[in-house]
């Protein structure tokens, strides 16, 4: 039997132990930068996270190192003296959560820092500091978004996600293996809120999937009035109403280098769609016969509904030379109608921005939180413009009247965008990464003086992800918290038989 003396002993002999283990282990780390020369030149990170400004819930950035070496130093700090390391054999710059967070949090100025110190030949060096910038404004926690397989003709396995920002952690909405292979898309929110969205579902178990007041719904959109199923939604801020553009869409492929397929609607009109009452309605002003109305989009206060509208006759001319010729006179103005909620009625139509008679064409556009700006896609023609390599995003600030190009466009596409739930941030799907197929979600901090930051690309855990996944990011829509719903939730909705909605005239 040990004695209490032996017994103490034994005690602080594995107290010590457990000293130099903790000593061991924090030692380890806390790798110091060496000595090193100044090599004077920037670094090439693949993300280029470098100069970016982000917000400060955003899951850590990281990248692989672009040089050549036998050891790479990764060193973060701040001016409010918070500074780790993170060391790697080859280039791949994995950093911790929890010491990223608390780098973001206590950092007072505004800014951090980022050296880049590389071991060649024996000798390290140091490249050029790198400053990266967060804002105070946090964006909305999730991102919901499809992957898609590139290829423009067909479908084959797809989903719709949701992504954790503030980490890595993705979880499934629907999946098309549990609605026998069919297509799912146009995954909308109603003010970026995940209790009241919707989806469509197309070829087998079609409709349009409506989760409101904890409720699922299957509707057909479909009516003996309207030439197609609703297509392209935009909710009304009330909750109440969809709008919804119907559309005979034609699609044809390119034989010109850098293009790939030409999608373009021969007929399309604008509905209402009302949820209460499941009843369908439009109006003579946004199903103009000799007019292709598309790509609905509400003010913040539900009074107007903002469209895109293009002249439908060119499709008659009969002096083109060409198919090319046709659809590349198709070119989309961007109007508004004004609408009485209590009345269900729309009214008068204003132009608000006229870009036809300049060899331009406005898609997509979406209006800041605050009812002040549009953000909208411009490209030569048509609306399409994901396949469209010139098309860029622009903004329209409705006070002062301004068209501007924000410096965030690159030379390929950069097109499907929303707004945060503030209006602080917003994302967009660009190609800039492939320029032709694959499109990655892109970020950008919209400031309260009108001013938009360099975007940066949705981080990783897997410095190689974007490398290897044969996705693309369809459709990014930013939403407050997490959406409730999963694929066995939603499987026995999508198998019932939709419900067929009502159509009233105005």
């Amino acid at each position: 039997m040990m004695t209490r003396k032996r017994l103490t002993a034994a005690r602080i002999a594995k107290f010590y132990i457990f000293c130099f283990i903790i000593l061991f282990i924090a030692t380890s780390c806390n790798e110091r930068i060496p000595a090193y020369d100044e090599l004077k030149q920037d670094a090439v990170l693949n993300p280029d996270y470098t100069s970016v400004t982000i917000p400060p819930n955003i899951a850590p950035l990281n990248f692989v190192v672009n040089e050549t070496a036998d050891k790479y130093l990764a060193r973060f700090y701040n001016s409010n003296g918070i500074d780790f390391i993170v060391s790697s054999g080859n280039g791949s710059i994995i950093i911790p959560e929890k010491k990223w967070h608390r780098l973001l949090s206590g950092s007072v100025s505004g800014e951090f820092f980022v050296d880049i110190v590389v071991k060649k030949s024996g000798k390290w060096v140091k490249f050029n500091t790198i400053t990266n910038y967060f804002a105070r404004d946090s964006i909305d926690k999730y991102l919901v978004y499809r992957l898609i397989d590139p290829e423009f003709e067909t479908w084959n396995i797809m989903g719709i996600y949701q992504r954790n920002l503030e980490s890595y952690k993705v979880t499934p909405l629907i999946l098309n293996r549990v609605s026998d292979g069919n297509c799912v898309n146009c995954h909308t929110f109603c003010k970026n809120s995940s209790k009241t969205m919707m989806f469509h579902m197309r070829s087998k178990h079609a409709g349009t999937v409506i989760y409101r007041d904890d409720k699922l719904s299957k509707i057909n959109t479909k009516t003996n009035k309207t030439i197609a199923n609703g297509m392209y939604p935009a909710w009304h801020p009330s909750g109440n109403y969809i709008a919804f553009s119907v559309n005979n869409i034609v699609q044809s492929y390119h034989a010109i280098p850098g293009r790939t397929v030409e999608v373009y609607d021969t007929l399309s009109n604008i509905v209402l769609y009302d949820i209460n009452k499941n009843v369908i309605t439009s109006c003579n002003a946004l199903s103009d016969p000799d007019r292709l109305e598309t790509f609905p989009a509400w003010s913040p206060d539900g009074r107007y509904l903002y469209y895109c509208c293009a002249i439908k006759n060119v499709l008659k001319q009969p002096d083109y030379n060409s198919f090319m010729d046709v659809h590349s006179r198709i070119r989309y103005d961007l109007l508004r109608i004004a609408f009485d909620e209590e009345s269900r009625s729309f009214g008068t139509v204003d132009t608000v921005l006229t870009v036809s008679d300049s060899v331009s064409s406005v898609s997509l556009p979406r209006i800041s939180p605050d009812g002040r700006y549009i953000l909208f896609c411009k490209s030569e023609h048509g609306n399409l413009t994901i396949w469209h390599p010139e098309t860029d995003l622009y903004l329209l600030d409705l006070k002062t009247g301004i068209v501007s190009r924000p410096d965030i466009n690159c030379n390929k596409t950069d097109s499907f965008h929303t707004w945060s739930s503030t209006g602080r941030w917003i994302v967009f799907s660009s190609r800039r990464d492939d320029g032709l197929l694959y499109t990655r979600p892109y970020f950008a901090y919209f400031d309260t003086s009108g001013q938009m930051h360099k975007p940066f690309v949705l981080p990783q855990k897997n410095t190689e992800h974007y490398f290897k996944i044969m996705k693309s990011y369809n459709l990014p829509e930013l939403v407050t918290s997490k959406v409730e719903l999963n694929p066995r939730t939603l499987a026995g909705i999508i198998k019932e038989q939709a419900t067929n909605a009502g159509y009233e005239d105005f």
